[in-house]
């Protein structure tokens, strides 16, 4: 990546993880800025970019500690484009009840409700947030995520030690609605009309990466049907999204609990699109949240897969 400029603009919900991002993306080499106020993100990244080659990877923090200055950022990001500077901007989320319980645990007030409830301040700061959330490139739902699930999710997006390729990336994710849909899908597919292993009780602690499970999923004609649908539409769709300039495409499947039917629907999904020449990705976030017993994994495991 010598000789180009990348920065990360990393905003987000107040305990969602953003300190531990930036010590990981500090870790990977950036220059990292904290609280910076959105009016002087322009003029620094323009410093940056002529200073020298070794500051062409700069990740800053913005977020709603910056006061008013935070309703600046909009027309940041306007007059970074118009510089022709290249951004990306990373969203931390997690749920209320999470964020609460961190809060807690740390015995730190909301900055927006510093003498009061910490519902009250997250309300104000999800409904200050709404503006920049259609703009982000990438949303990281640390919810159910360790420290070192993240930093791995970092070093995959993100590290300086692998070149940066060209076309679009697809990332594969099952999942089980019963835990919620991934907050960065752009494509959701349900497969909770096919017929479910779980049902049977040979099958019932086996993930669908394990064969026999996988052949019974794939054994039916509804099945069949169903991927021949989801093959050619996502041999439309991707060319398209790639001649528009996207970088990223992301496609949750989801059954009951994310352990059998996504699972072997999002294996013969991830395998069409490597057939297809596009870098692909597959995680299956919600398997090991079931009782597994048995589970056959042709490839190294991904770190949102570790329990």
């Amino acid at each position: 990546m010598e000789g180009t400029f990348r920065l990360l603009i990393v905003t987000g919900m107040s305990g969602a993880g953003k300190t531990q991002v930036m010590q990981a993306l500090e870790d990977m080499g950036f220059f990292c800025v904290d609280n910076l106020p959105p009016v002087l993100i322009p003029k620094f990244s323009n410093l940056c970019r002529q200073a020298s080659d070794r500051i062409n990877q700069v990740a800053l923090v913005v977020d709603i500690r910056g006061g008013q200055f935070f309703e600046s950022l909009s027309d940041a990001l306007t007059s970074l484009k118009e510089m022709q500077v290249p951004y990306e901007i990373v969203f931390m989320d997690a749920t209320d009840e999470t964020l609460i319980r961190r809060y807690k645990e740390s015995r730190r007030s909301h900055p927006l409700a510093p003498d009061g409830r910490i519902t009250v301040g997250l309300k104000k700061e999800r409904k200050i947030l709404d503006s920049i959330r259609p703009r982000v490139d990438y949303i990281i739902d640390t919810t159910n995520m360790k420290t070192s699930q993240l930093k791995a999710y970092l070093r995959q997006k993100f590290s300086q030690l692998e070149e940066k390729k060209q076309g679009i990336a697809v990332s594969v994710v099952s999942f089980g609605f019963k835990y919620g849909i991934p907050l960065d899908a752009d494509m959701v597919w349900d497969v909770r009309f096919l017929p479910n292993p779980y049902y049977n009780p040979e099958f019932r602690h086996k993930t669908g990466r394990v064969p026999q499970v996988n052949e019974y999923v794939n054994s039916f004609e509804v099945t069949e049907q169903f991927l021949s649908t989801m093959f050619s539409t996502m041999d439309f769709l991707l060319p398209n999204y790639e001649k528009e300039g996207k970088s990223q495409f992301v496609v949750a499947v989801g059954c009951t609990g994310g352990m059998h039917r996504s699972v072997a629907m999002a294996e013969a999904l991830y395998n069409h699109v490597q057939t297809l020449g596009y870098r692909a990705t597959i995680e299956h976030r919600d398997m090991f949240k079931n009782n597994v017993e048995e589970d056959c994994n042709p490839r190294e495991v991904t770190a949102a897969e570790i329990k």
